[in-house]
């Protein structure tokens, strides 16, 4: 009886912990060994030895900036969250709304976030609004997205049930729709979280006055690469802590549906 949770355990670890991490330490491999077998000129792609000495050069610059992204990434992130959750949860209330706002929600997404990033510094200035700004931009559409396929994939049967049972719509709503909609959610706000990393780097780069979209573009300028790939290693090394504290938080208020989907 006691060994079958242990094996349990174990395929865990090895699934979640040793092959994410055998995946990194091979891309990171492959990456060096272009390299060198290349001969590739780190002007134009540094080994990940030089970044590592492009980072120790400037440690403590390189992580105030960090601060500074992962900062404005959380306040649009939250932002476009709870937007995207309160308008997707109006729009699944009524069709009507819907068929109404979806066309406008489809044409504001499909315009480019480069093409506005110029004009949020015409209406907002400068300083960290545009960029928290461009953070929702780019961010709120997949929320939206999901949460509406989440609340309208509720099986009918469900919800014929609790009508029988009397459940006022904001009860079913709460009992059915939402636990029902919990994992497209999840699938949202985990595609949302790489975009809330993108918006803010673009907006960075377009006014670069502090992070580590203006650490890039500072690089660009100076011809500085292996610092510019610093920048990109941290952005990615946040996006993937993102990623992954989205997945433990599902984890944890949804466990059932991976048991369900595994």
């Amino acid at each position: 009886m006691t060994d079958e949770p242990t094996g349990s355990t174990r395929s865990r670890v090895w699934a979640n912990v040793f092959l994410p991490a055998s995946g990194l330490v091979l891309a990171v491999a492959l990456w060096w060994l272009a390299t060198i077998v290349f001969s590739i000129d780190p002007f134009y792609v540094p080994s990940p030895a030089d970044v590592v000495e492009s980072f120790d050069k400037v440690p403590k610059y390189l992580l105030s900036e960090t601060w500074v992204t992962v900062w404005r990434v959380l306040i649009g992130f939250v932002i476009a969250m709870v937007a995207g959750l309160t308008i997707a949860i109006v729009l699944a209330a009524s069709q009507t709304i819907e068929r109404m706002a979806m066309p406008v929600l489809a044409a504001v997404n499909a315009i480019p976030k480069v093409a506005l990033a110029p004009l949020l510094l015409v209406w907002f200035g400068f300083g960290d609004t545009p960029k928290i700004v461009m953070v929702v931009l780019v961010s709120f559409f997949p929320v939206i997205v999901s949460t509406m396929a989440g609340l309208t994939s509720a099986p009918g049967d469900l919800r014929v049930l609790a009508r029988s049972l009397s459940a006022t719509w904001w009860q079913t709503f709460v009992k059915v729709r939402l636990p029902w909609a919990l994992p497209q959610i999840f699938v949202g706000l985990k595609v949302a979280t790489p975009l809330a990393i993108i918006g803010a780097v673009i907006g960075e780069v377009v006014n670069p006055d502090h992070g580590l979209g203006s650490v890039i573009s500072g690089a660009g300028t100076n011809s500085d690469t292996p610092l510019a790939f610093a920048a990109l290693v941290l952005l990615a090394i946040i996006g993937s802590i993102f990623y992954y504290l989205m997945a433990g938080i599902e984890l944890l208020l949804v466990p059932w549906a991976r048991a369900i989907n595994g």
